[in-house]
């Protein structure tokens, strides 16, 4: 009876052991890949998306203006409360901000992406991740995710999830004024 607890008190301390070593392993891998986010502060990753009509569009990159890239799926809850707050900004900051919307193709059915498009009456840009190499590179887990990135080509905010019209408003108006100064003294 007694070596019977003895062993089993010796089996329950080496098992929380390796829990333990896992679990120290598992916050790293998570840390590391937390790292490779696109993330404020670096370059966006460049790529080529088609449009609806396959038009090759470039994501990232220096441009002459703000870009707010939008990813998005058509069965997304928070996208669809979203989608006419993205069409507001499109139309309010058109000659200072490109908004392209780009939908989880690979995640997605096409023709409800553009069923959505249609009754959401988008007119921005609307670029279809068919193979899911933009949701990989920019590292999207979660719709919507959107990054507003500065014409410099670096990441300046990332959200995961919808937020109000009113917040996207303070924040482009926010990195409009820097990308305004900027110009200015140089």
């Amino acid at each position: 009876m007694k070596r019977s607890m003895v062993l089993i008190v010796i089996v329950l301390i080496l098992a929380g052991a390796a829990v333990y070593q896992n679990k120290g392993k598992q916050s790293e891998a998570l840390a590391a890949s937390e790292d490779m986010l696109p993330k404020p502060g670096y370059t966006a990753p460049t790529l080529q998306l088609p449009d609806l009509n396959d038009k090759e569009t470039a994501v990232g990159g220096k441009r002459e203006k703000l870009l707010l890239v939008n990813f998005w799926a058509s069965w997304c809850g928070p996208c669809e409360i979203e989608a006419p707050d993205m069409q507001a900004l499109a139309e309010e900051y058109g000659d200072k901000l490109e908004l392209y919307g780009i939908n989880a193709t690979s995640m997605d059915r096409e023709r409800q992406a553009r069923e959505f498009v249609v009754q959401q009456k988008l007119t921005f840009p609307i670029l279809m991740d068919r193979d899911g190499k933009g949701t990989d590179l920019y590292k999207v887990n979660q719709f919507p995710t959107s990054l507003l990135i500065d014409s410099k080509g670096i990441v300046r905010e990332r959200i995961g999830g919808a937020i109000s019209k009113g917040q996207w408003k303070a924040i482009i108006d926010k990195w409009l004024a820097v990308e305004e100064e900027q110009s200015s003294s140089t």
